[in-house]
């Protein structure tokens, strides 16, 4: 029973990754590079009188360069998501998952962080003996100037996100003068601790333990689905040899067993046990084993991303029915998309009847209705606008002509009095069209009752 549960709660033991230089480990780096850049970069690119990307939650607008979102077009937002859901099956399906180890948040963050402490601590051998080292003022300063670096990419991190929802020069300003409202401060705080705990002491558990992403990628892989694997066919048996020698004549395969995969690997598997969930697709190891049998003079790629197929000596297809599917759907998804946000309408209209006063009879046996016109302007540029109205004869309109100019962005509210000689008793529908008075384009219309005695 004891044995048991030593097996079931093993205390967890630190990963130390082997820092590998290769074709993989460029591109790796290039992506942390790349995508940091966009994600510190993009909150501060002016845009007229704001940022470029804004999410306005106090005033329910999202910016988002030349675009303004508003809640009435969250739907947007929402397809977006799917759209980025079935590009990722598809990608998956095609590439398996080179989204985990190449662009994931949870990786490029992580990168970071394993950069500094190797900076700090050294390589794999000497953090490890760091680590086993009793309390010294070495072990002090070195782990208190990590963890200060850890910190301070903590900070700029969860200050830069929280830009993304408030002006991040006010932010800033606010934040050093420490006026910051509570709730920014909230988030800002959180964040900090969530990037420090998430990429400097968790790490693989994420991977490993709290992303879903993992446990149902199964379902979208095939036999034609890129994977990292390690070719048992070349490399049994393994066993150690000298340099120069050939490996059949003393009945091995490639691998000389030195375990260099295994010490790259970030989540710490023997890539060489099979395809396992908990493989990022980094492809570190595909480095570490070239680097090695470079030095053996064999040939690379013992270790390779390839297809179960491709493995096992058939042919493997990228046109496939999976592919197929998933590559339609995407394509219906981003045109509809496309369709509804270029054709949307750039002014909304919402019309609300005077609720105090159901009609009024005035001079010349006219009868008077006052609706509230609410414009909400979605373009780009202010516009001044003007009201028609449509079922009524020769209908009197009496409105505030100076509140008809919109800004860019806003939403303002008119009060319409509607007059005219009708020939029937109880309602009938009229429609309320609003035009900017410089683009004919920029309409809506939208329908509303007219009440007579």
């Amino acid at each position: 029973m004891a044995d048991t549960e030593h097996q079931l709660y093993l205390h967890h033991e630190k990963i130390y990754p082997r820092e590998v230089h290769g074709k993989f480990a460029f591109f790796r780096l290039a992506g942390v590079v790349g995508l940091l850049g966009i994600y510190f970069l993009v909150p501060w690119i002016p845009w007229g009188e704001r940022q470029a990307v804004l999410f306005d939650l106090p005033e329910r607008k999202f910016f988002i360069f030349n675009m303004v979102i508003w809640p009435q077009d969250l739907y947007f937002l929402a397809a977006l998501l799917v759209i980025a859901g079935v590009a990722l099956f598809l990608f998956t399906a095609l590439a398996g998952r080179l989204w985990c180890g190449f662009s994931c948040p949870q990786t490029v963050w992580t990168e970071v962080f394993l950069w500094i402490e190797r900076k700090v601590e050294g390589d794999r051998g000497r953090q490890m003996k760091l680590d086993r080292a009793e309390l010294s003022v070495n072990k002090v300063w070195r782990k208190t100037v990590k963890h200060a670096g850890w910190l301070a990419v903590s900070v700029l991190t969860a200050v830069t996100f929280v830009g993304y929802f408030k002006p991040i020069d006010e932010l800033l300003r606010e934040l050093v003068g420490l006026t910051l409202h509570p709730w920014p401060l909230f988030w800002v705080a959180f964040f900090v601790v969530a990037t420090y705990v998430n990429a400097g002491w968790m790490r693989e558990q994420i991977c490993l333990y709290m992303c879903p992403y993992a446990r149902f990628q199964s379902a979208m892989f095939d036999s034609d689905t890129l994977i990292i694997s390690y070719d048992p066919a070349r490399g049994e048996p393994r066993g150690a040899r000298k340099r120069g020698t050939d490996p059949r004549a003393q009945g091995l395969g490639d691998c000389i067993n030195c375990k260099m995969c295994v010490q790259a690997c970030p989540t710490g598997i023997d890539i060489r046990d099979g395809l396992q969930y908990e493989c990022i697709g980094c492809a570190a190891c595909v480095d570490a084993c070239d680097g090695v049998m470079e030095k053996m003079n064999y040939p690379t790629g013992l270790i390779r991303y390839t297809t179960e197929n491709l493995l096992n000596g058939q042919p493997s297809r990228v046109i496939r029915p999976r592919s197929i599917i998933y590559f339609v759907i995407l394509l219906v998804l981003i045109s509809g998309v496309a369709y509804a946000m270029l054709s949307r309408a750039l002014v909304e209209v919402d019309i609300s009847r005077d609720r105090n006063v159901l009609y009024r009879a005035v001079e010349n046996g006219a009868i008077e209705n006052i609706y509230t016109v609410r414009i909400l302007n979605k373009d780009q540029r202010g516009h001044s606008f003007q009201i028609e109205v449509l079922g009524l004869d020769q209908p009197e309109l009496l409105i505030d002509s100076e509140k008809l100019t919109t800004p860019s962005g806003s939403l303002t509210d008119v009060t319409l009095a509607v007059r005219a000689k009708v020939d029937f008793t109880g309602s009938e529908e009229i429609t309320i069209r609003v035009e900017a008075e410089d683009d004919a384009r920029v309409f809506s219309a939208t329908t509303a009752k007219f009440i007579a005695p």
